[in-house]
């Protein structure tokens, strides 16, 4: 019971990630609280939590809203009467050639995966000087090894990582705690949203099934790194390898993917 009687926030908290981490924090004792766009979603993550023998709140928020994010804030500790854990875990991916992909697809990738982001940070950080809290920023294994038609991901995910190194600094001493998660390949519905972030149905999923883990099986990586206030942690193994690889041989990414294109033509 590493968070009991600790209330934990999780934006994106409808699916995937953000849905199993409010079951496994509640596991864990948190009382928890999920926001998104979509109610529906973040009702049955609540009516999940109360199942498995926790509480849980939903708070509607969208992160590219300042002013939705500052309200649901508020609610949470109004409500809960305080905060512990706030993870800022909102995000999906956009899709397509840096030559081809229009500039407002990253505008859109921005405003949701760093902007929101940043938001949400932004307005935690002084509810949770007061408790000696723990901020938990979702990046990825994209910050450290990137992809061909993920340019916009990658960069996101890219100042994710930048924004966690930054805010490591600005706490210290405050006794708040900022833990950066690199994930690798995660079974959500990030597959299955457009460019613009909204659900679509039936995309197909070209992601090597061997390497991609459960959101279960992430969210309970995540928690003791959360836990033991870790400054970043990259999961699974494959992840640390390539964030390794990619850093002592940079270009063997490149040699691969020129071989990869001399197959293909």
């Amino acid at each position: 019971m590493r968070f009991e009687d600790k209330v934990v926030w999780i934006t994106g908290g409808g699916s995937g990630i953000g849905r199993a981490l409010a079951l496994e924090f509640a596991r864990e004792g948190a009382t928890v609280a999920v926001s998104g766009r979509r109610q529906d979603r973040l009702d049955e993550t609540v009516a999940a939590v109360g199942e498995a023998g926790g509480k849980a709140l939903a708070v509607s928020c969208d992160v590219t809203d300042e002013d939705d994010v500052a309200a649901a804030v508020a609610k949470v500790v109004d409500e809960l009467g305080k905060l512990d854990v706030a993870v800022a875990n909102a995000g999906y991916s956009a899709v397509g050639a840096v030559e081809k992909i229009p500039v407002d697809d990253w505008r859109a990738q921005f405003e949701t995966n760093v902007f929101g982001l940043v938001a949400t940070a932004r307005h935690a950080i002084p509810a949770l000087r007061e408790t000696g809290g723990r901020l938990v920023l979702m990046g990825s294994v994209a910050a450290y090894y990137p992809a061909r038609k993920l340019g916009p991901y990658t960069a996101s995910k890219a100042a994710v990582r930048a924004i966690g190194d930054t805010l490591v600094l600005e706490l210290a001493g405050s006794g708040v705690s900022c833990t950066t998660v690199h994930p690798g390949y995660v079974e959500s519905e990030i597959i299955h949203v457009d460019n613009q972030g909204r659900l679509v149905e039936g995309r197909e999923e070209r992601r090597p099934k061997k390497m991609i883990w459960s959101a279960e099986q992430t969210a309970r990586a995540i928690l003791p790194a959360v836990h033991r206030r870790k400054r970043e942690a990259i999961l699974p193994g494959y992840g640390k390898a390539a964030a390794a690889l990619n850093r002592l041989a940079p270009g063997l990414q490149l040699s691969m993917a020129g071989a990869k294109a001399k197959k293909r033509g």
